[in-house]
């Protein structure tokens, strides 16, 4: 029974055995990620297993921070680190120092998962893409002031249009330091807003002395940036992740130098064709309106205005007489109308009556008498003949039938 040991003493005794062992203390694991968490921390916790066992392992922040890429579930890599006892839980696990995928290299798939990313989110759509201007009034230019690459931009454009201006904002272009100073020189060209374009980027070198230019900072600044960004980055067959959100790729400064710096001696062969253009369509112009003027000219109503005239005064006297005929025979029409309209009124006057002997009696009041029933002895009435006036008294009244 003098062999009793608490739990503490054996969890520290199993402990000295694991860190002793040299093997143990550096050692590499391949297998598959499963139920990784980034804490808070910045603390990793994942558990790495394949199809016979598993086995709990942790990074710390001081170690997590440089990984490239992003851990996930399913993903096989092989971790370095050191293999012992965490204390509390009894548990062995590993403390890793690096987790490097298996099968493809860090820097790959960094650049792989965080492009599927970035272009999930729109950044690299075309349709965010801003033309580059004919004849910039300034060009920035983010490079290495010590580097290759600015040379190359310096000469040709000189080369190309010695008038425009460069503007240099010096950065590293590779190291810790460079993306966020690369980020920091495409905001103050957009703060300052005094240039109309920018080259960025620097001479060839390996995907590590590139990497700057797969920073994800610097590629939403590159794609933030409301001033055309041209990447120029020295390398012809790949890409970086910043040639995916500039505006336009360049395969070297130089040629980025080409695309931005237009071609004085080619602007002036421009400028001559297009004087030579509108010579010719000035001549043609005004070769078609004098042809126009000489056929107005030459139109008889300026050649022969007399003949237009007669002809005009021709067909005036021909509507004089037409209106003059329409109206004698509407004259004509009327005046028998008003002969036929002035015998009918004739046949319905009453006087017309009254002069073949007949006569009109009536009241002082106007009221015409048609029966002697209407009148009483001694009233007064008006006889009305065709020539004069009766005034009357009447002495008797007599009723006849049948008008007699």
């Amino acid at each position: 029974m003098s062999n009793i040991y608490t739990v503490s003493d054996l969890t520290k005794y199993i402990k000295n055995l694991l860190d002793r062992d040299t093997r143990l203390m550096s050692v590499f694991i391949k297998g598959e990620l499963s139920n990784f968490k980034a804490h808070y921390s910045g603390h990793c916790y994942f558990t790495l297993k394949d199809a016979g066992s598993q086995i709990k392992g942790v990074m710390f922040k001081s170690r997590a921070q440089f990984l490239k890429f992003e851990p996930r579930d399913g993903l096989k890599v092989v971790a370095y680190g050191q293999v012992t006892v965490f204390e509390r839980d009894g548990q062995y696990q590993l403390y890793a120092d690096q987790l490097i995928p298996d099968g493809v290299g860090e820097l790959s798939l960094a650049f792989n998962q965080l492009k599927e990313k970035l272009a999930a989110e729109g950044l690299f759509d075309e349709s965010r893409k801003q033309q580059l201007p004919l004849i910039p009034q300034a060009i920035g230019v983010i490079t290495s002031p010590t580097g290759a690459a600015l040379r190359d931009i310096i000469t040709v454009a000189k080369r190309r249009h010695p008038g425009i201006p460069l503007i240099l904002y010096p950065v590293q272009v590779q190291g810790l330091e460079a993306p966020g100073q690369i980020v920091e020189a495409i905001r103050a060209f957009n703060r300052l807003q005094n240039v109309e374009v920018i080259i960025a980027g620097r001479g060839g070198g390996s995907i590590e002395e590139l990497w700057a230019f797969n920073d994800e900072q610097v590629v939403r600044a590159i794609a933030a940036s409301s001033i055309p960004i041209v990447s120029a980055v020295g390398h012809q067959t790949d890409y970086t992740l910043a040639d995916f959100a500039a505006d336009s790729r360049a395969a070297t400064p130089s040629q980025a130098a080409e695309m931005v710096v237009p071609d004085v001696y080619e602007l002036k062969r421009y400028i001559q064709t297009l004087q030579t253009m509108l010579e010719n369509t000035m001549r043609t112009y005004i070769k078609q309106r004098r042809q126009a003027v000489c056929q107005l000219r030459d139109n008889r109503v300026f050649t022969q205005p007399e003949k237009l005239l007669a002809e005009h005064r021709q067909l005036v006297d021909s509507y004089v007489e037409r209106l003059e005929q329409a109206a004698r025979n509407s004259i004509l029409t009327k005046q028998q109308q008003l002969k036929l309209h002035a015998e009918k009124l004739a046949v319905l006057n009453p006087l017309a009556v009254l002069a073949r002997g007949f006569s009109l009696t009536r009241t002082p009041a106007g009221q015409v008498i048609s029966a002697a029933n209407q009148v009483k002895p001694g009233q007064q009435l008006e006889i009305i003949l065709n020539h004069g006036r009766l005034e009357v008294e009447v002495a008797c009244v007599r009723e006849s039938k049948n008008g007699y």
